[in-house]
C-alpha cells in the first residue's frame, strides 16, 4: 500500500530502538498497513517527554507519522497493548525479542504483510501469558514460516510426493519438508525426525493455539523440534539468530542453578552442624 506524501496514521509494534543524539530515538516498527518502517521519536529520552512512556520495545501503538526528508517522524502515539508481563519477566522479554528478531530479519523496509502483522501481535500476547514458552515459540516459528512463504511440507514426501507413513522420517530445510526414509538416508543436508516430533509439528501446523496449549511435551521432543525449526530458520535467513542462542544460554544457566540448589537441599543438616564453629 503506497504511503501518503505528508502524514499518515498506522498501527504498529516497536521491534528495535536506537539512541540518537542526547534525547532522540530511532524506532524500527512493523506496521499493519506499511510493513517495516523506521521513524524518529524526537525527545523520547527526556524524562518529561510524553513519548517516553510509549517508545518501549514490543509496545503496540496507534501512531501518527509524518514523512521526513531522510527519516519519518513519530508525531503522536497511543498505546493499544503494552504486553505488561514482557516488562517484568526477563525470560518472557527474551522470547519476545526472538519474535521481534525474526520479523526484523526476514522483512525488508516497506514489505507489507498483514498476515504477519496479525501473527506478531498475537504472538506477543501468547508469550505474555504462556505457561510453556518453548512450545509457544515453536508454534509461532512454524506459522511465521508460513506467513513469509516458507511453509514446511509435513504430510507428503517433498521428493516423491507420496504421503508419509507412521514411522521415523527425514527432514530437509533446503527441500522444504519431510522426506521418506527411502530417499532421505541417501541425500545430503537431511536430518532424521522422529515420528513423535513430526506428529507434534503437524498438530501445531493445523490447530489453533488454544488447542496446542493443551499439549504436554517431553524435554526430548522440545529439544528436537527446536533444533529442526532453528536449522530451518537459519537456512532461509542465511545466518544464526542471536536471540535463539541467548535463550539456550539462559536455559542452561537456569538448569545449572536448579542442580546446585538441589545439591544444597540434599546436604546432611547434621554435617552442617558439625562444621559450625
Amino acid at each position: 500500500m503506497p504511503r501518503p506524501d505528508r502524514i499518515f496514521r498506522t498501527e504498529g509494534v516497536i521491534l528495535r530502538r536506537q539512541d540518537l543524539g542526547e534525547a532522540d530515538r530511532i524506532l524500527t516498527l512493523y506496521t499493519r498497513e506499511h510493513g517495516k518502517i523506521k521513524a524518529l521519536a524526537k525527545g523520547a529520552r527526556k524524562p518529561t517527554s510524553r513519548k517516553a512512556g510509549y517508545v518501549e520495545l514490543f509496545m503496540r501503538l496507534d501512531m501518527l507519522i509524518a514523512r521526513g526528508h531522510s527519516l519519518d517522524i513519530l508525531s503522536q502515539a497511543e498505546i493499544i497493548d503494552a504486553y505488561l508481563p514482557l516488562r517484568s519477566d526477563l525470560v518472557r522479554a527474551m522470547y519476545a525479542s526472538h519474535l521481534g528478531e525474526l520479523v526484523d530479519a526476514f522483512m525488508e523496509e516497506g514489505d507489507e504483510n498483514s498476515l504477519l502483522y496479525a501473527l506478531l501481535t498475537s504472538g506477543l500476547g501468547w508469550i505474555a501469558s504462556s505457561d510453556d514458552l518453548r512450545r509457544t515459540a515453536r508454534y509461532f516459528e512454524l506459522h511465521f514460516l508460513d506467513a513469509v512463504g516458507f511453509k514446511p511440507q509435513l504430510f507428503r514426501c517433498v521428493i516423491s510426493g507420496e504421503d508419509v507413513t507412521a514411522e521415523n522420517q527425514y527432514f530437509s530445510a533446503a527441500e522444504g519438508g519431510v522426506i521418506r526414509p527411502a530417499y532421505g538416508h541417501t541425500r545430503g543436508g537431511t536430518r532424521p525426525i522422529s515420528l513423535n516430533a513430526l506428529k507434534v509439528l503437524r498438530y501445531m501446523q493445523t490447530r489453533p493455539i488454544e488447542v496446542v496449549d493443551q499439549l504436554q511435551l517431553s524435554p526430548s521432543v522440545q529439544d528436537e523440534i527446536e533444533r529442526l525449526m532453528h536449522e530451518t530458520l537459519t537456512y532461509h535467513l542465511e545466518r544464526r539468530l542471536k536471540s535463539a542462542a541467548f535463550l539456550k544460554r539462559l536455559r542452561r544457566e537456569a538448569a545449572r542453578q536448579a542442580r546446585e540448589q538441589g545439591a544444597e537441599g540434599d546436604r546432611d543438616p547434621e554435617a552442617d552442624e558439625d562444621e559450625a564453629p
